[in-house]
């Protein structure tokens, strides 16, 4: 993620060139979203010709554009540097899946691909060693409202059970490795006592926004103090690219395919249904 907002800083340097300037694209077409149309002016955009081909890229060796840009001595600066992501995403509610992997990401065919040239070539080791801080589909509940249902039911309650990623760390030492979470998806509706003399509608009142004009995160929070998310359930599978079996780990009858992509991968499935907890006073 690093690499990809360092890589960017450099292009507008294509604007302080001769106004004729048509840098060439290496054998591939000109991308759609070049800034000048049928030319490849900056490294960025060659890298997009190159994965529009289904090509691998490398480290820009006599790529005029790379060169100047210096991306080759950028991605050496980065050779030892993790990286830490947090935002959000909007999704459909339908099954789907989110990842984290090296390389510059094209479509081959039918197929979602991702240049590993860089990630395997380099002598420093990467890996998907991972800790996920905080995952969570819909707004977080406030912690008045888990205190009070863990204190209502009697059970020892917490943001664990909405989230139950939180502060999961895996590691490994191979470069070649692929994490993959499964996860279960229930609809939540925490409602305050009485909710139902408003009528049924507790919501914000966003439902006819279109959803480009609403901000990540507002939608789910309704008049009265209601919230509406969502819990999940996760089962993890981890393996080596290179297949084989789990002997190592005590389970050599556990048997792993050959190939894939290296990272983290995230596939989801929202349960149709609703589970509504009155739980508010």
């Amino acid at each position: 993620m690093t690499l990809l907002a360092t890589t960017h800083r450099h292009a507008d340097e294509a604007s302080h060139l001769d106004p004729s300037y048509c840098g060439g694209c290496y054998g591939a077409a000109a991308p759609t979203t070049a800034s000048k149309p049928g030319c490849c002016n900056t490294c960025s955009e060659v890298r997009d010709a190159y994965a529009a081909a289904s090509w691998s890229f490398g480290r820009g060796e006599n790529v005029e554009q790379c060169e100047r840009e210096h991306y080759g001595e950028q991605l050496d600066e980065q050779r030892r540097e993790g990286c830490r992501i947090e935002g959000g995403i909007r999704v459909n509610k339908v099954v789907g899946n989110f990842h984290f992997a090296p390389g510059k990401s094209f479509s081959n065919g039918q197929m979602h691909v991702h240049d590993l040239e860089n990630y395997f070539g380099s002598q420093e080791v990467h890996t998907f060693s991972h800790k996920i801080h905080h995952l969570r589909f819909g707004p977080q509940l406030p912690d008045d409202v888990v205190t009070r249902f863990g204190g209502k039911s009697g059970i020892s309650w917490t943001s664990h059970q909405q989230s139950p990623l939180d502060n999961t760390e895996q590691y490994t030492d191979d470069r070649p490795y692929n994490f993959m979470y499964f996860i279960k998806v229930v609809s939540t509706a925490y409602l305050p006592l009485g909710w139902e003399n408003t009528g049924g509608n507790m919501w914000s009142g966003m439902d006819n926004t279109p959803h480009e004009l609403v901000e990540l995160g507002k939608y789910g929070h309704g008049s009265s103090g209601s919230v509406e998310t969502h819990q999940y359930s996760v089962t993890s599978h981890r393996r080596n690219l290179a297949g084989g079996n789990d002997a190592a780990e005590g389970h050599k009858e556990r048997l792993h395919a050959k190939g894939g992509i290296p990272g983290v991968f995230f596939s989801y499935v929202r349960y149709i249904g609703n589970l509504s907890l009155d739980v508010f006073y």
